[in-house]
């Protein structure tokens, strides 16, 4: 008891704050990151400080100052080089629910799948061609950076005047990150899958190709027919009406949260009551 007693000293937990703080960042800052140019960075990063201690232990004295160097003028370097990615950092971090007022849940979404849907009954009943690749968990940086930056927000009118024919950004796709269209006129990887109709063109099999490599969502209208499929998963599903796309749009956009009724405590509550009409009706 003692031991125990002597382990619960306010220093202690001060210490054991100030390492869950310090994880708490390292782990923000792994998620930040992911998907992005960064997490080279941040490799070589972790090599240069490995061959510095390397450098030290070793004795390799010019190795070691050289490291050094690198290391007091990288900070420089890597605010120049990298300064989109801190501003979209910081921006992230204002965004944050301390500095904005808390919405209700799938607000934003479902505000997407609006203006996503005014575009999709637009082109597909004039049979304009359009790609559009919404990225989920998986980073599509690579992608991204073919393309033509906006950083725009989501708009139907935006969409249809970006896939109008023979206009600059139409050729290509667009993709939408973190509920904003990121970019346009974007390549993504074609499929060699035989699986896909030899009467889809190359629209289709860009969005089999991507959904082959990621776990993006895909749409896709046919310049020909005018026929709305998605694409999730590597699985194409073609010839989507209104309400189907809608549905599989919510239910793979949406963000799950806990029911109120999952609570324990209100579940205990709810069985109490139960118990109690059932003996009031006996009564």
């Amino acid at each position: 008891m003692q031991f125990i007693a002597s382990l619960l000293t306010w220093q202690n937990l001060i210490r054991l704050i100030d390492i869950l703080v310090i994880w708490f960042l390292i782990y923000e800052l792994l998620i930040l990151i992911r998907g992005t140019r960064a997490v080279q960075l941040f490799r070589g990063i972790l090599i240069i400080i490995l061959v510095k201690v390397v450098s030290w232990y070793v004795g390799l004295s010019t190795v070691s100052w050289l490291m050094d160097q690198v290391i007091n003028w990288g900070v420089i370097a890597i605010v120049v080089i990298f300064q989109p990615e801190i501003r979209r950092g910081l921006e992230h971090l204002g965004r944050g629910s301390f500095f904005t007022a808390h919405q209700t849940a799938n607000e934003t979404e479902e505000e997407m799948i609006k203006q996503l849907d005014q575009a999709i009954q637009y082109m597909s009943k004039r049979r304009i061609g359009a790609l559009i690749s919404i990225q989920m968990n998986t980073g599509l940086e690579e992608y991204i950076e073919t393309g033509i930056p906006l950083d725009a927000d989501i708009s139907g009118a935006l969409l249809i005047n970006t896939f109008i024919p023979n206009t600059p950004l139409h050729d290509g796709a667009v993709i939408i990150k973190d509920n904003r269209i990121a970019v346009a006129a974007a390549y993504l990887p074609l499929s060699d899958s035989k699986l896909i109709p030899k009467e889809l063109g190359t629209r289709h099999r860009a969005a089999v190709g991507i959904s082959e490599v990621t776990d993006a969502l895909t749409i896709v209208i046919s310049e020909e027919t005018g026929e709305v499929s998605i694409t999730k998963d590597n699985e194409l599903i073609r010839n989507m009406s209104q309400s189907d796309y809608l549905k599989f749009l919510r239910s793979q956009l949406y963000k799950h949260e806990p029911q109120q009724g999952d609570n324990l405590i209100t579940k205990l509550a709810a069985k109490v009551n139960r118990r109690g009409g059932g003996r009031h009706a006996q009564k």
